[in-house]
């Protein structure tokens, strides 16, 4: 429950950033954001595919 109440609260806390952050920046970070979302889903994607090594 408190890990919740934080999460809500670092919500919170971003979105009232995001707000006052120019909207020409918020696109653009949110483009970053999704472009190092979409890498991150390729890479475990791929990295799933290939056989573990026992190493």
């Amino acid at each position: 429950m408190l890990f919740l109440v934080a999460a809500l609260l670092l919500l919170g806390v971003v979105m009232g950033t995001v707000a006052h952050a120019p909207f020409a920046f918020t696109l653009v970070a949110g483009a970053v954001i999704a472009a190092w979302l979409g890498v991150f889903a390729l890479r475990e994607r791929h990295g799933r595919r290939r056989p573990t090594s026992t190493h």
